[in-house]
Parts: structure tokens; sequence; C-alpha cells
């Protein structure tokens, strides 16, 4: 007779799996973690990681679900807020996210270390595709809000979305390298406000807004990851 699956215990036999390879990633770093400390720190065996995950990469990409998951849920109530404008949502959808990151610094960091490594191209397209998939919606809509308000000057929502989001993960991966080069004493805090200013300006020209409509970032958060 086949197994029956029971669909709750399966995601939470998966959970373990990924949060501890969360925690390990943020503490050992993802290049020096390997499977056998997955498995170690779980108590499980490798037939029972298989049964969930086809290799570290796939590992990979479910923990930067659940971050993406619990980060989104976290800053939604305060995002998608119906009693603010479209501006704010987008302005706060920014703000939001940046807090929830500084909050993490030593797991973003982590995370940014996979990102950057030219070892890891194949990973870095994948999570981009997969950012894109998530975030594009969630911007869309707030576009669509803004067109309907007549706060943004543009055509089509999930068209102006997607530029918007190649815009973001350019930004994203800019910021690293910049991060990078702090680090090295080859930039500093100016470069990034400079960076920084020059996205938000062309955020604000692609959705047909005044300059300075929009609120990307802080002193605090350009400090605390570049100062």
């Amino acid at each position: 007779m086949a197994r029956t699956l029971n669909p709750e215990a399966h995601a939470s036999k998966r959970d373990v799996f990924v949060e501890a390879a969360q925690r390990l990633i943020q503490t050992k770093g993802y290049e020096q973690l390997s499977i056998a400390d997955v498995l170690a720190a779980t108590e499980s065996s490798k037939g029972a990681f298989y049964h969930y995950f086809d290799s570290k990469e796939s590992l990979l990409t479910a923990v930067i679900d659940r971050i993406t998951d619990t980060a989104l849920a976290d800053v939604g109530p305060v995002v998608f807020d119906p009693e603010i404008s479209a501006i704010e949502q987008f302005s706060r959808l920014f703000t939001s996210i940046a807090g929830w990151k500084n909050a993490r610094k030593e797991l973003m960091l982590a995370i940014l270390e996979v990102w950057l490594s030219n070892d890891n191209a194949v990973v870095r397209e994948k999570l981009r595709v997969q950012a894109a998939s998530v975030m594009a919606p969630l911007l869309a809509g707030i576009v669509a809000r803004g067109k309907a308000e007549g706060t943004f000057s543009i055509d089509d929502p999930v068209e102006t979305a997607q530029v918007i989001m190649a815009l973001i993960l350019g930004a994203q991966e800019a910021a690293g390298r910049l991060f990078l080069d702090c680090q090295k004493g080859r930039a500093t805090i100016a470069d990034a406000r400079r960076m920084f200013g020059a996205y938000k300006h062309a955020l604000e020209r692609i959705l047909g807004v005044p300059t300075g409509s929009l609120r990307m970032f802080d002193d605090a958060t350009l400090t605390l990851w570049f100062g």
C-alpha cells in the first residue's frame, strides 16, 4: 500500500532543514556550509535531506524563499496600508525592507557573500529571477494604484513594475559591490549617497513624479552599511 503523505508533517520536516541552513549560513557562510553540517545540525540522514532537496543550491533557494516570505509578512501591513497614498506605499516598501535588513545585518552579509561570488553566477541568477517573481507583482499593484490616483505618470503598470524591478536588482548589486569597496577603503559613504541618490532620481523619472517625492533610504541606514 502506498504511503499517504501528510502535507503538514512534510512541510514541518522541510522547515527544519531550511531553518538550520539559514542559521548555519549566518554563522559559517554559504561557501563553508556543507550538507553534512545541515545533517549534523538536524540529526538527520542523507536520505531524509534528499527527500526534500536535490542539492545545496536548492536548499539555498528555500532559505531565500523563507527570508523573503518573513520580510514581506513583517513589512506588508506597514507598506500596504489602504489609508496611505501609492507614493507613500512605494517609499515605505524601500524604507521598511531596509529597516528589516538592518535588524538582520549578519544574515544579510552572509547572503551578500553568495550574491557577489563569481563562483555563484548560476545561483545569483536564480535568486534574481526569484526576487523579481515575488516583488514585481507587488510593485505593479502599487504602480497601478498610483496611476489611478493620478500620482504616477505611466502607461502600463505591469511593464513599469518590470522596469523598476530591473533597476532595483541593479541597485542591489551595485550596493553590494560598493559595500565591499567601503570595507577595503576604496569608497566612502559619500559615494553611497551619490549612488542611491542617482537610483532614486531614476525611479522618480520612471514614475513621473517630482524630484524628491520618494524616500528610499535614510542616513542612519547608509551609516550602518557604508559609514
